[in-house]
C-alpha cells in the first residue's frame, strides 16, 4: 500500500475519510461517523510525502491543487485530521520533543531582531486592508473575541473582548495608556472614547498605521488616540496602563526577557499591564512548520511555563491569569464562515492559491484550538501587590457598567 494510505489507516479512528486515489481506486478510513469527507488525489507524490511531515504536506498539496475535496470542506478535513493526531499522541511522551531539542530549534526560529520583527509583520499584516474588512467584524479585531453567549455574532463578541480587557485595565479619566501592537486601532480608540484616556499605540505594520490614523481622524479622537510606526522598544516614556492583545506570539522566545523588562520600564510605578496572547496548555513546543513558511514567519505560541519564568526575571507582579479556552475556537468559525462568503473577492485580489492558503489557515487553527491544546492567555501584571483590588468582582462590575452606558449611547443616538 502507499505509505500515505498506511499512515492514513493508523490515524484516522473517528470521522469518516474516503479518499479516491489518482488510479481510480476508493480508500476509506475511520469509523463511518460524522463529519464525512472525500478527497480526490489529482498527484501521487502528495500521498508519498503526506507520512514524512504530514502537516506541511497537507496544507502544501491543498494549496497547489494536488487533492481537491468532493465531499466535506477543508474545516470538516483538518477536524477529524487534527481530532485524530490529537488523540494518537495524547498519552505518548516518546513522541514529544526533547527539551533541549525544543530550546536549540526556538532559538533559530524565534530570533527576532528589530529588522526581522518588522519583515515577519509586513508577511501578514501588510497585505490588502480589503482582505481582512472582507472577514473581520466591523472593528477589524484580528485576535480572539469574548463570548458571553454561544449565539453571539462576531461583533459582539469582540465588542466584549474590548470591554473585557477594558475592565481589567481599571481606566480612570486623564491616564495614559500604552498599545502594544495597536493593530488598525480598534482597541485603542474604544479605550480613549469610552474612558477619556490617552493612548499611545504602537505598530510595526506600514497597512495599520495608515488605517489606524486614518480612524482616528474619522473618529474626531486624534488628539486621544497617537498611533505610531514604531518598535515598542524605542519608547522610553512611562504609561498608566498597557495592554497588548494578539502581538505577544510575535515577541520570540529568545526575546521574552526583553519584553517584559520594557514592560516594567514603561509602566508606572502603581501601573497596570494586561498581555492578550494565544497559548499552549500543554507546555513548550515549535511552531506548525506550515504556519511558520507561510502565514506567521518567526512567530510561537507560548506555554505559562516559558512566560512566567521572564515576567518573574523582570520584577513584575501577576495579579490575574484568566485562561479562555474554546473562544478563539468559535472566532475562527466566524471568520471562516465570512471568509467563504467573500471568497471571489479574495481571489479577485489574490488568486485560487492564496484562497486555499487562508482556507487552510483558518480552519487549521480552529482545529487546533478545540482539539490541540491551544488557548488565550490573558495575564494581568504590576509593579506592586496592591495594584488592583483584592477580589476580581469589579471586572464584571466595570462590564456592566460600560455595558449600560453604552446602551444609553446607542439609545440618544437613535
Amino acid at each position: 500500500m502507499i505509505p500515505g494510505l498506511s499512515f492514513l489507516g493508523g490515524l484516522i479512528r473517528s470521522g469518516t475519510l474516503v479518499v479516491n486515489d489518482d488510479q481510480g481506486r476508493s480508500h476509506r478510513f475511520g469509523d463511518g461517523a460524522e463529519p464525512r469527507v472525500r478527497l480526490q488525489i489529482h498527484d501521487a507524490a502528495f500521498l508519498r510525502r503526506l507520512p514524512v511531515n504530514p502537516s506541511m504536506a497537507l496544507g502544501e498539496g491543498y494549496m497547489n491543487g494536488q487533492f481537491d475535496i468532493i465531499e466535506g470542506d477543508v474545516r470538516a478535513l483538518l477536524d477529524i485530521g487534527v481530532k485524530n493526531y490529537a488523540r494518537s499522541t495524547q498519552h505518548s511522551h516518546s513522541r514529544r520533543w526533547p527539551v533541549w531539542a525544543l530550546k536549540l530549534l526556538n532559538l533559530f526560529y524565534q530570533h527576532n531582531p528589530r529588522n526581522r520583527a518588522r519583515r515577519n509583520v509586513a508577511h501578514h499584516y501588510d497585505l490588502s486592508d480589503e482582505l481582512y474588512r472582507l472577514f473581520l467584524d466591523a472593528d477589524r479585531q484580528y485576535s480572539c473575541a469574548y463570548f458571553q453567549n454561544p449565539n453571539d455574532d462576531i461583533d459582539t463578541a469582540q465588542l466584549q473582548k474590548k470591554r473585557h480587557l477594558a475592565a481589567k485595565l481599571l481606566l480612570e479619566p486623564g491616564q495614559r495608556v500604552l498599545d502594544i501592537g495597536c493593530g488598525w486601532g480598534g482597541l485603542g480608540l474604544y479605550l480613549s472614547g469610552h474612558a477619556d484616556v490617552d493612548v499611545v499605540g504602537v505598530t510595526l505594520s506600514e497597512e495599520q498605521h495608515k488605517v489606524a490614523r486614518s480612524r482616528a481622524e474619522q473618529a474626531g479622537l486624534a488628539a486621544k488616540a497617537d498611533f505610531r510606526l514604531t518598535d515598542y522598544r524605542d519608547l522610553n516614556d512611562r504609561f498608566d496602563r498597557i495592554v497588548s492583545v494578539g502581538m505577544f506570539e510575535h515577541v520570540g522566545l529568545k526575546h521574552y526577557d526583553e519584553y517584559f523588562r520594557k514592560v516594567f520600564d514603561l509602566l508606572t510605578d502603581d501601573g497596570v499591564a494586561v498581555v492578550h496572547t494565544i497559548g499552549r496548555t500543554d507546555g513548550p513546543g515549535t511552531t506548525n512548520a506550515w504556519i511558520r513558511k507561510y502565514i506567521f514567519p518567526g512567530g510561537y505560541v507560548p506555554a505559562l511555563s516559558e512566560m512566567m519564568p521572564a515576567i518573574e526575571r523582570a520584577g513584575l507582579v501577576v495579579t490575574d491569569v484568566e485562561i479562555l479556552r474554546l473562544h478563539y475556537a468559535e472566532t475562527l468559525r466566524h471568520w471562516y464562515q465570512r471568509f467563504i462568503v467573500e471568497r471571489d473577492k479574495v481571489k479577485a485580489l489574490y488568486d485560487e492559491r492564496f484562497c486555499r492558503m487562508w482556507e487552510f489557515y483558518l480552519a487549521g487553527s480552529e482545529a487546533s484550538f478545540r482539539h490541540w491544546g491551544q488557548a488565550v492567555f490573558q495575564v494581568q501584571l504590576a509593579r506592586r501587590q496592591d495594584a488592583v483590588p483584592l477580589t476580581r468582582d469589579y471586572i464584571t462590575d466595570v462590564e456592566r457598567e460600560w455595558a449600560a452606558r453604552e446602551r444609553r449611547r446607542e439609545m440618544h443616538v437613535a
